[in-house]
């Protein structure tokens, strides 16, 4: 059984540390997602690729400990690895090489890899146009989020697993914690 690390943090911390971003954000007059909008874009998505997913030979690391959180909590991961050219599965899920290979629709584009590689993705993404793409904290690619921008594609940069493990802590699937919750959703 493989076991999932989660950063144990304080919702205060991760308040500051959020709230440092978006300053810099502001100060850069990039106009990302906000937390609300975030938020609601976890609750209502079911399918997330992760370009730069690392492998199971590389479990310890976030960029296949995360994925593998949010596979766990219910979500389709759909993995676009950036390296790791032996790859064939990740997560049990055929891998792509490129984005414009992947089955549409998806919910959310989750870029895991460095700045410099994201940028020899960026136009596979403004043709498969995701509803958002989603940076993980401290991957924003400046010129790359400024195309998505103009493309009318919406961009947030967060870590995608602290802000969903902030929603809804428990590690339950999204459907075991919609019945345990009644109406309430994650």
């Amino acid at each position: 059984m493989e076991r999932i690390f989660i950063a144990r943090i304080t919702q205060a911390q991760y308040d500051v540390a959020h709230a440092s971003f978006s300053a810099a954000h502001e100060m850069l007059d990039l106009p990302l997602l906000g937390t609300v909008d975030m938020e609601r874009t976890l609750r209502n998505a079911r399918s997330i690729a992760v370009l730069g997913i690392k492998p199971e030979s590389r479990r310890d690391l976030d960029a296949h400990q995360i994925p593998l959180y949010l596979q766990k909590v219910g979500y389709h991961i759909l993995p676009v690895p950036t390296r790791y050219p032996e790859a064939t599965r990740i997560l049990g899920v055929p891998v792509r090489r490129r984005l414009i290979e992947l089955p549409a629709p998806i919910d959310v584009l989750n870029v895991f890899c460095k700045p410099e590689e994201f940028a020899l993705h960026v136009e596979d993404a403004l043709v498969l146009r995701p509803p958002l793409v989603w940076f993980q904290s401290g991957l924003l690619e400046l010129s790359a989020a400024r195309r998505l921008l103009d493309a009318g594609i919406p961009v947030a940069e967060d870590c995608i697993g602290c802000r969903r493990a902030s929603m809804w802590p428990s590690i339950e699937p999204f459907e075991a914690q919609r019945s345990a919750a009644g109406s309430r959703t994650p």
